[in-house]
């Protein structure tokens, strides 16, 4: 093959994109959908063959619901699921029982926290997209820049030779985020705890009281949450310093250890639980953070280039914020790219470039103080069973400072300004 033909054949495997989103979780096709919104078209890359739904379930708090109603989504997900009113923690120890309300309005604009199954949002989002907006199975090799037509480009190598050219690239691609490695950011921080998830199905109903059950013992927590009358959403939380690739990855070995090691001392009805679960939901993972000071200080964008949800702020769940948060990362970021494209007539690389800065200075003194909250959130609920620790939990953070986290996090995001329909019809 001759020179130029190996150049022509290089370039027909180059193409160019407005917008390229790595990662099709939560943040990808939020982000992907908002654009949509305010008349740009997105690609989404996924690594999957399919759309991921690791983790099972989620709460959405009244911040997720603005964000989903600015998305134009809230309404497709409101009526399947019912608001939480209260929750209980039971001392197993002592068998003490704390009953905690969650904080916002249960009706009309906040629409109140309520517990969703992953796939559900996912599928939500993605029905809104345009066709072939996710290119599965696509895995990412590396990024390079360069100039093309006065306009600065991101270049992704993908793993199958293919070369994407973006204008503007989103890292969206979760906690390990190869864009986020690229901007310079550093690696997230093992918090020294491992979470099982899982999903319990009773075809027959299960029966329980729509409201969330926690548990505490020594340096365990655990619960379920209701999410209809037959799926349940349950959680264990434990001590360990075990790397995510060290853990164990057979779900039957996983909730074999649940049963008979870690949670053998908890109520019949949580085992009961644990014993209905789909396998193929079970998941085992460490739970990350970023270092609140690696956000504030650290590269979140760079020209073109910026990351949002578990790329950009990965927190662990105490305040049930992650997925939350990333929804607001997607209509913020899309609020910015969108008053930038509707001023400038299109995507210009200079007008991206005060768009992401925009972006990410709104963004990240929130998303480092969700970190610190969440991160607190557990240190204190798993802090042991120490009268001390108890009296911490119990008094202070249960009886006092419970409803003022969660008052911190009913947020507004606020809504995307009105684009052109040209890129919708594209």
């Amino acid at each position: 093959m001759c020179l130029r033909e190996r150049e022509r054949e290089r370039e027909s495997m180059e193409k160019y994109y407005d917008v390229v989103i790595v990662g099709g979780g939560i943040a990808g096709l939020a982000t992907a959908l908002g654009l949509k919104r305010v008349g740009i078209r997105a690609m989404v890359l996924e690594r999957s063959h399919e759309l991921r739904a690791t983790g099972a379930a989620l709460s959405l708090f009244p911040n997720a619901w603005r964000a989903l109603d600015a998305l134009g989504v809230a309404h497709k997900l409101i009526p399947l699921y019912s608001a939480f009113t209260q929750g209980y923690v039971t001392d197993l120890g002592s068998g003490k029982v704390v009953q905690f309300a969650f904080s916002g309005p249960q009706d009309g604009e906040g629409m109140g926290v309520r517990p969703v199954h992953r796939k559900a949002l996912l599928e939500a989002l993605a029905q809104e997209l345009p066709p072939e907006t996710i290119l599965f199975s696509s895995k990412l090799a590396s990024i390079t820049t360069k100039v093309h037509q006065d306009s600065s480009l991101a270049v992704l190598h993908m793993e199958d030779g293919t070369i994407l050219n973006a204008k503007v690239l989103i890292g969206c691609d979760g906690v390990h985020s190869v864009v986020a490695q690229w901007l310079g950011l550093k690696a997230p921080i093992h918090s020294g705890r491992m979470a099982v998830r899982g999903l319990a199905v009773y075809p027959q109903g299960h029966g329980f009281e729509h409201r969330v059950q926690q548990f505490v013992h020594d340096a365990l927590r655990a619960g379920f949450i209701p999410l209809n009358s037959t799926d349940v959403y349950w959680f264990i939380i434990y001590k360990s310093c075990v790397k995510g690739d060290e853990a164990p990855k057979d779900p039957v070995l996983i909730q074999k250890d649940v049963l008979e090691n870690m949670a053998k001392d908890f109520p019949s009805t949580y085992l009961d639980v644990v014993q209905h679960t789909d396998l193929s939901t079970l998941t085992l993972t460490p739970l990350m953070f970023r270092f609140p000071l690696d956000l504030i200080f650290g590269p979140t964008c760079k020209g073109n280039v910026t990351v949002a949800g578990d790329a950009m702020h990965p927190m662990t769940p105490d305040l049930g914020q992650g997925g939350c948060a990333a929804l607001e990362d997607a209509v913020i970021l899309s609020r910015h790219i969108g008053n930038s494209f509707i001023k400038d007539g299109g995507i210009r690389s200079k007008g991206i470039k005060e768009a992401l800065e925009g972006y990410v200075y709104e963004r990240r003194w929130r998303a480092a103080g969700l970190i610190t909250g969440s991160y607190l959130s557990g240190w204190v609920q798993q802090g042991g069973s120490s009268w001390l620790a108890k009296f911490i939990r119990d008094k202070i953070f249960y009886g006092l400072l419970y409803k003022r986290f969660f008052e911190a996090v009913d947020f507004d995001c606020g809504k995307l300004p009105a684009g052109s329909t040209v890129a919708e019809e594209n």
